[in-house]
């Protein structure tokens, strides 16, 4: 058994449903979850316990962000990847949206690793530390 872009849709549907259990289906037993959230950067979850944990974690965390499905995602051999995104509007209309991607490994048909990586709704060019231009410029 290998894991199909089918069945890795089915995981993205189980997650914007918050369904934990349905989730935790698609892991391996020795699973690890590197959230795009954190202090590492990021957050560290490994093993089923953990990993349920670290997901409820996520999913309060972008909690009033609606999960949109789509995007690209593949396989190749073991690994793959998948783009997302979450949109929420606020009190005063604006609308937000978060992009990301998660990279995979799997171990058959079953997510070995999840690593998640997201876009940061910031300015960068309201910096301290910008760089001087080049010269000549």
């Amino acid at each position: 058994m290998v894991m199909t872009v089918e069945r890795l849709a089915r995981f993205g549907d189980a997650w914007r449903r918050k369904d934990l259990d349905a989730l935790m289906d698609f892991m391996t037993e020795d699973c690890e979850f590197r959230a795009s959230v954190g202090t590492e950067p990021g957050t560290t979850f490994r093993g089923h316990d953990q990993v349920r944990m670290g997901f409820a974690l996520m999913m309060a965390f972008d909690e009033g962000y609606e999960s949109r499905p789509g995007g690209t995602a593949f396989i190749s051999g073991d690994q793959g990847a998948t783009q997302w995104s979450y949109v929420r509007t606020d009190e005063a209309g604006t609308v937000h949206e978060v992009h990301g991607c998660d990279l995979f490994r799997f171990e058959g048909d079953r997510i070995r690793v999840k690593d998640a990586y997201r876009k940061v709704d910031a300015d960068i060019t309201n910096s301290r530390s910008l760089p001087a231009p080049p010269s000549g410029a």
